[in-house]
């Protein structure tokens, strides 16, 4: 493992990519934290600045593979731009269940499984990790 890869990509890949590995540290404090305590909802702000940053740097990166226009993946940031104040209004209108449900589909869908496809072979986080 190295970040050399990382380290030598644009700026706006280093932020998108060093956002996106805080907010799963971040969303793993949330999972295990107590709920509905001020710590939490502190935390929770974080997160959700670090998701809306995620999803708004994935705007200016493009990949030369695709004739530089945006990719299926860029819908996914879309969705989290509609998905996280939605989940933050629901929690403030109490609907917790609502909020546990959209928090958890971000950060499973829009930081995990988005994750796992930067594992790629030919992708920066892929040569991060594994060396490609």
């Amino acid at each position: 493992m190295t970040l050399a890869p990382l380290l030598a990509a644009p700026a706006m890949v280093q932020v998108h990519a060093f956002a996106a590995m805080s907010a799963v540290g971040l969303g793993l404090v949330q999972f295990l934290a107590p709920k509905g305590t001020l710590p939490h909802r502190q935390v929770g702000w974080g997160w959700v600045a670090l998701m809306a940053l995620v999803a708004l740097s994935s705007f200016s990166i493009t990949s030369a593979s695709h004739g530089n226009h945006y990719s299926w993946i860029h819908g996914l940031s879309a969705y989290v731009l509609v998905v996280l104040p939605l989940a933050v209004l629901a929690v403030r209108r109490g609907n917790v269940a609502r909020h546990k449900r959209a928090m958890a589909a971000l950060f499973f869908g829009g930081l995990m499984i988005a994750g796992a496809f930067t594992m790629m072979p030919g992708r920066i986080m892929g040569a991060v990790v594994f060396g490609w």
